[in-house]
């Protein structure tokens, strides 16, 4: 099998493998759960659907990124956020019972999001002669974001056993994939690695740095507690650059669209991590003050 139909047959079917363990990790209770804790499901999605495309749209036209570029930068702050948000919020002590029940909604959202706002970027930076999600296009993204989530809810329903099986063997995958597709990306286009990473290094950091502590304030402007704040946080500012780099790759056939997701990728998991031990120590500070 050559790269070509590596990237258009193989990421696909990789992808899809990555959102049916997503749905093996979700129930219909966790859609339940938005009426028992409807403000902070509220913060988080107005931030994630309304809020983060304009701080990226303001971020690539600050910067005036090369259309592709800005392009890949849209389809990253369209893109949802995904397991890792749960771990991170594990990690740092946040409510994941709600970002898993973020986590199912966006899975919904972005199989009309992401084609949205890919296609108004697309039409405003001008690069409608090399890309564009019509309508075939479309559905191919709502085969392998949505689909997938669905049938894997199913079989969780029908088997918890197997679920709780092929959880570890998925996650591990999903991980081996993203840096596969990571690496990849930056390869392709090694020849201006140099240049790309120097135009979109400073704006994806910024943009993860926005949207993780937009997710923390927003939640803390409502008075929502802290472990909400910090679920709230990660799933803001994680986005699920698998799905991001698929459609790059595979759906809008561009390189150069996915190295946003592909450096964003590597800089989220140190910035993350350094965000969430400031916000737990300043936490653990004010308690203990209390």
């Amino acid at each position: 099998m050559n790269d070509s139909a590596l990237i258009t047959v193989g990421l696909p079917i990789a992808l899809a493998i990555i959102m049916f363990g997503l749905g093996l990790s979700l129930t219909v209770d966790d859609f339940r759960r938005v009426a028992r804790t409807p403000k902070a499901v509220a913060v988080a999605l107005v931030l994630q659907v309304l809020v983060l495309p304009v701080v990226a749209f303001g971020l690539v036209t600050a910067f005036d990124l090369d259309p592709l570029l800005a392009v890949g930068v849209m389809l990253l702050a369209a893109s949802p956020g995904g397991t890792t948000a749960n771990l991170f919020s594990h990690l740092f002590h946040g409510d994941v019972a709600l970002n898993i029940t973020l986590t199912a909604i966006n899975s919904v959202i972005a199989a009309i999001t992401i084609p949205l706002i890919t296609n108004l970027a697309i039409d405003h930076f001008d690069a409608d002669g090399e890309l564009g999600l019509q309508t075939g296009k479309v559905l191919q993204v709502i085969a392998v974001v949505l689909v997938p989530v669905a049938v894997g809810m199913v079989v969780r329903h029908r088997s918890e056993a197997f679920a709780a099986r092929a959880d570890r063997p998925v996650r591990v995958f999903s991980i081996a994939v993203l840096v596969a597709v990571s690496v990849g990306a930056l390869l392709g286009e090694r020849k201006n690695l140099a240049d790309y990473v120097e135009q979109v290094g400073l704006v994806t950091g910024l943009f993860c740095l926005i949207s993780l502590s937009a997710g923390y304030l927003g939640a803390k402007l409502l008075r929502l507690p802290e472990p909400q704040a910090v679920a709230s946080s990660m799933e803001v500012g994680i986005h699920n650059t698998t799905v991001a780099l698929t459609i790059a790759l595979s759906v809008l056939d561009s390189t150069e669209v996915a190295i946003p997701s592909a450096v964003y990728s590597v800089l989220m998991y140190v910035l993350a991590t350094a965000f969430g031990l400031l916000v737990t120590r300043r936490h653990g500070r004010r308690t203990a003050a209390a």
